[in-house]
């Protein structure tokens, strides 16, 4: 079901599938995405005993796409706030890539008394120079900054490359092409913006209290793999599970094997 949740007069478009009075596992895709990133997880049925909800992130997607905002952890935390509203709080929050930023911020506004766990998948949770938990890769690096342009002779050749080099397995031809629309149709400006932050989080997440698990392939060339190993290692008790020959895509590249992670997952933290 696709329906809309408003936050501060910004319609964020969402993908609502599974159980309806059930605990609540909320989606958050990366830069330049949408929710149909989710879409093995949110169509697979071992997970449909779940409330799945998977948002379009500002400026990407179906949402709308304000002309400014994108600069701000306030805003980031205050819609993801409102998506959690939306999906019956306390959920477990999952962010991919630029969605483990979004959830940082959401920590540092909000804490953790609406989340009951979180899982970061390929995830930055910094942004800026020298920010170790922002550190990219290769294929990141190398798109930059032509992604960015607002030409598309100059952008469009970057993000198909980009895209080609985000996963080390197959991933299947209509997702994969679904996902590299989703990045071609994210105006220039947003992908821009998105980059123009800087953004530590060691005391954000220090703090967090609730369980935490962390998955990363090893071979993940769009953020490097230190980026996770910061991350678990400023997380009280964090979980890792390292998936390798992998690339920055697991829930697409391997997607049983994410799942039944993040299955399992979720059922221990609601148990």
């Amino acid at each position: 079901m696709n329906t809309e949740v408003s936050a501060d007069g910004v319609r964020l478009a969402v993908r609502v599938e599974g159980a309806e009075n059930a605990p609540a596992i909320v989606f958050v895709h990366g830069w330049a995405q949408s929710s149909a990133a989710w879409l093995p997880q949110l169509t697979d049925e071992s997970l449909r005993k779940y409330r799945l909800v998977a948002v379009d992130l500002r400026g990407h997607g179906a949402s709308d796409v304000p002309a400014d905002g994108y600069g701000d952890s306030q805003v980031w935390a205050d819609e993801l706030a409102a998506v959690l509203d939306f999906a019956a709080a306390p959920a477990i929050v999952v962010g991919w890539s630029y969605g483990g930023l979004v959830i940082a911020d959401y920590l540092r506004a909000h804490g953790t008394a609406r989340l009951s766990g979180i899982v970061l998948v390929g995830a930055i949770t910094e942004i800026g120079r020298g920010r170790p938990g922002g550190s990219i890769g290769p294929a990141m690096a190398a798109a930059l900054p032509a992604a960015l342009s607002d030409d598309p002779d100059i952008a469009v050749p970057a993000l198909v490359e980009f895209s080609r080099a985000q996963a080390t397995k197959v991933v299947p031809g209509a997702l994969g092409q679904a996902m590299l629309g989703a990045s071609l149709s994210t105006p220039p400006f947003v992908r821009k913006a998105l980059f123009k932050r800087d953004v530590g989080s060691e005391d954000v997440l220090a703090a967090i209290d609730v369980p935490t698990l962390i998955v990363h392939g090893t071979d993940d060339r769009v953020v490097n793999f230190s980026a996770a190993e910061y991350a678990a290692g400023k997380i009280p008790g964090a979980v890792t599970r390292w998936l390798s020959d992998v690339g920055h895509l697991p829930f697409a590249e391997v997607a049983p094997e994410f799942t039944g992670v993040l299955r399992q997952f979720a059922d221990d933290v609601t148990a």
